[in-house]
């Protein structure tokens, strides 16, 4: 899990206003963070089932959000994507 600070760090990168802490392009850049801890987590632990079940619902979350703001923003989105180094 985050920590406060790291979440706070990150909603300060990737905010679109002063007061935005939801927007679809920080929930992606908080659930990357997430999803990256747990993928080194599950390559020690690679028995544990639990962890890998949050993994893919996060990695779903994830993309129906990247799936909005790709429908509703483009120019976003392909920054986005640019920034968090995924792929397509």
């Amino acid at each position: 899990m985050l920590t406060t600070e790291e979440k706070t760090k990150l909603i300060e990168k990737y905010k679109l206003h002063e007061e935005d802490t939801g927007s679809p392009r920080v929930q992606v850049a908080l659930l990357s963070e997430e999803i990256d801890r747990l993928q080194k987590h599950l390559k020690r632990h690679a028995k544990d089932i639990h962890s890998k079940r949050g993994l893919l619902k996060m990695v779903s979350k994830r993309r129906k959000f990247l799936n909005y703001l790709r429908d509703t923003d483009v120019t976003q989105y392909a920054q986005t994507i640019k920034q968090l180094g995924l792929k397509k």
